[in-house]
């Protein structure tokens, strides 16, 4: 009966397992198998701590009226006080609809020409015009948005522009475009592809490396086209990640790119109908009252909207197609 017992204990153990390993035995295993990864991480993971984790308890500000000699503890507490200066405030509407308008055209339009730059750079054949072709796509993403707003103001100038220079050439009457806040949402949107296009196509780029060369060949040997294999091939096999990316850029959704609402449209206050966003107005708002708290309450709604909208976002897929939910 022993022996039996003992040959029972033995197979009820999954094989390469020893019952009864110590806490240390088990910890060691552990780091033996994932410990190469886990070092791999940790720079990643111990920024997102200091800049991400480490300053939560900041957000307490956003519930006081900060006296900087008190400090932060010490300062009288407001509740909410301060999140409704955000929304007494006679601009909110058109802030808001400023910053989730011109966020969805940035994902759309975003999206489209990080897809077709991939889909063209994955066509590229040879290494050293592969390399040529990155490196003059990635450029842009690397230069500051001050000098891009330079580069703006070249082609934009009322007198010297050289889009007016080309409209004098023609014969039309130059235009006054930083007094034109019509025009600033497509000029907008096309600085926001040209700097940063080349960049979000490395995940789509990687993507298409990825997939089997066996489809294209088979669809080769059934007569379809270079575009019918981006249509059937390659796109279906692209919406996983273009998922994934859209639910990540809707959690910014309030978040506007304060550097190209704010540098390339030189502040200009005649620009304020279209191009006047959350993070301008608060920042303008910091500048004239000297409201800390309204400002960290700005950034803690913009946080807390953003994370409800990625968990509704992402129900919606699940219901639609699970397997291409964010989790």
């Amino acid at each position: 009966m022993a022996l039996i017992s003992g040959s029972m204990v033995r197979s009820a153990v999954p094989s390469g397992q020893v019952p009864n390993k110590s806490f240390w035995t088990r910890l060691k295993l552990f780091l033996d198998k994932n410990g190469t990864y886990m070092l791999m991480a940790l720079p990643g993971a111990a920024l997102i701590f200091i800049f991400a984790y480490a300053p939560m308890p900041g957000i307490i500000i956003a519930f006081i009226d900060l006296k900087f000699n008190l400090g932060p503890w010490a300062s009288p507490w407001v509740g909410l006080d301060n999140f409704g200066y955000l929304i007494a405030t006679p601009l909110t509407g058109r802030v808001l609809f400023n910053t989730l308008f011109m966020n969805a055209m940035f994902i759309i339009t975003g999206t489209m020409g990080a897809i077709g730059v991939a889909l063209l750079m994955n066509e590229v054949h040879g290494k050293f015009r592969a390399r040529i072709y990155q490196s003059a796509m990635f450029f842009p993403n690397f230069i500051s948005i001050v000098v891009v707003s330079y580069f703006v103001f070249a082609f934009l100038s009322t007198d010297e522009g050289l889009v007016n220079n080309l409209l004098k050439s023609i014969g039309v009457e130059p235009m006054q475009w930083y007094s034109s806040p019509e025009y600033w949402p497509v000029i907008l949107i096309i600085v926001s592809i040209w700097k940063g296009v080349g960049v979000s196509s490395i995940i789509y780029l990687a993507t298409m490396v990825g997939i089997n060369p066996e489809f294209y060949e088979a669809a080769k040997i059934d007569g379809a086209s270079k575009l019918d294999q981006i249509r059937y091939i390659t796109l279906p096999l692209l919406v996983p990640v273009i998922t994934i990316l859209t639910l990540l850029a809707i959690g910014r959704i309030f978040y506007a790119d304060f550097g190209l609402f704010f540098i390339v449209t030189r502040n200009t206050p005649a620009l304020y109908p279209t191009t006047d966003v959350i993070d301008t107005f608060v920042y303008r708002s910091l500048i004239q009252l000297n409201d800390v708290g309204m400002s960290a309450a700005a950034g803690l709604a913009q946080s807390v909207i953003g994370f409800i909208l990625v968990i509704i976002s992402n129900m919606v897929v699940r219901k639609v197609d699970p397997e291409k939910s964010l989790f």
